[in-house]
């Protein structure tokens, strides 16, 4: 095989790798050996109505029973596999509607009413079930095969006190890759938010002044215990760098680096519903708690254009029905051309969540990897996409257990944001620096780092 084929032979096989996620797939079945967050917590009530929940390309029910306990079961009876959305949840049960079995939270079935009692043989029945957590407003699902489960991974954000916490979800009609790849690609701020900005509009000192000041920033990226990390540095006056550091961690969260160090905490999930849809779930703790620009003021005083408020479709009941932004491919999310060319907003595009949506949405369901460029700036793409081939592979062929699963701690030792140091300082040094001088969240895991 020539070598120009062998390597966009090798390019297709590592895209698909990276980015399907079924039962069976090198990445699904890394993925499920970590706790997911699925829904929010809110979602479910006490008996209230069963919710499909598409997780890692499998179609689930959701249910909260009398006692407040949380159930997420493979949506089919395991009698003759009718739906269990059309189930009655009651009395700490889901209860199909066909023949009238009823099974608990576990998956086990507690009732076969329409089979004579000599006959029932309910203790031999289960429907598929996965276990389940609460924490920090998220409902949890581990969907690997341990016995014991492992502990949720410890990231900072979780554990947060509930009044300094948001939490917010929204699906994206992408796969979870291409969404994930936008966070860690720290030089499109410049451009897609704020290419309609000059560094002067903005306060000295301003977060996102030095993205606009020099849109071409250099980078220093390696491998972690976690997953892997970047910093983008841009010299400054007074031998000074200006850094911004950020995170990717195993097997789909971010950190993105939009606030001061000190006080950013912040925590975001890119969870594959299937292979062409993701829920964002983003939490945001502490004092700068929701914030990614919303809170940004420039020089006169107005925010910067395009971090508008974020507008949802209604929830339905289909698979794909929750957390629906307004604005989305259907109506080119809105694309306002006036803004556009007057240079109002840069893109054209009123909010800036959905300015990240618009362009991951727009390269298509599934993006081919055999047709990108990848150049200097796409270094942290790069190392991560390496990065995770490296441990879904392993996990595939040696049975190697994916890091942050039985030392969940590990997480806790990212934070991200921007700071300055000593243009002489060695940046993981800078880095340790500033984390020992951060306030953090909990105790604990200050306790385990040290």
């Amino acid at each position: 095989m020539p070598k120009a084929a062998s390597k966009a032979a090798t390019k297709a096989t590592d895209g698909f790798d990276l980015t399907r996620v079924g039962p069976g797939t090198i990445m699904g079945e890394m993925m499920r050996q970590y706790w997911i967050p699925a829904a929010a917590s809110s979602e479910l009530k006490a008996d209230g109505d069963p919710m499909r929940l598409m997780l890692l390309g499998e179609a689930l029910i959701g249910f909260r029973d009398s006692s407040g306990r949380v159930g997420v079961l493979d949506h089919q009876c395991p009698h003759r596999c009718a739906s269990l959305f059309l189930g009655r949840n009651e009395q700490d049960g889901i209860r199909c509607v066909y023949h009238g079995w009823k099974f608990d939270v576990d998956g086990k079935c507690l009732e076969m009413p329409n089979v004579p009692p000599p006959q029932d043989f309910k203790e031999k029945v289960r429907a598929k079930s996965y276990r389940v957590r609460e924490q920090a407003g998220l409902v949890w699902v581990y969907m690997g095969s341990r016995a014991e489960a492992p502990p949720l991974p410890m990231h900072e954000a979780l554990f947060v006190p509930e009044q300094d916490l948001t939490v917010t979800l929204l699906q994206r009609e992408a796969n979870w890759l291409q969404g994930l790849e936008g966070d860690i690609d720290t030089s499109h701020f410049g451009f897609l938010h704020a290419g309609h900005i000059n560094a002067d509009d903005f306060e000295e000192g301003h977060p996102a002044r030095h993205t606009v000041a020099n849109r071409a920033p250099e980078y220093k990226v390696g491998d972690t215990e976690w997953g892997t990390m970047y910093g983008a540095f841009r010299p400054e006056a007074g031998g000074k760098m200006h850094w911004r550091m950020a995170h990717f961690s195993l097997p789909f969260w971010t950190q993105t680096p939009n606030a001061d160090f000190a006080d950013h905490v912040v925590a975001k999930a890119w969870v594959p519903m299937d292979d062409e849809h993701t829920m964002l779930i983003s939490i945001y703790g502490g004092r700068a708690k929701g914030a990614t620009y919303s809170s940004s003021k420039l020089k006169s005083g107005s925010g910067i254009p395009g971090a508008d408020k974020l507008d949802y479709l209604p929830n339905s009941t289909d698979w794909f029905g929750r957390w629906r932004s307004v604005q989305n491919p259907r109506n080119d999310w809105e694309i306002d051309r006036a803004a556009q060319r007057e240079n109002r907003i840069y893109t054209g595009i009123r909010n800036i969540v959905i300015q990240d949506q618009a362009v991951t949405e727009s390269m298509g369901p599934i993006v081919d990897h055999t047709k990108e460029h990848l150049a200097p700036s796409d270094i942290m793409i790069a190392r991560t996409r390496r990065r995770l081939l490296t441990v879904a592979r392993a996990f595939a062929e040696k049975g190697t257990v994916p890091p942050g699963i039985d030392d969940a701690e590990v997480f806790w030792k990212a934070r991200a944001g921007s700071f300055y140091a000593d243009d002489k300082v060695d940046w993981l040094d800078a880095y340790q620096q500033q984390l020992k001088a951060a306030i953090r969240w909990p105790a604990a895991g200050q306790q385990a780092a040290e």
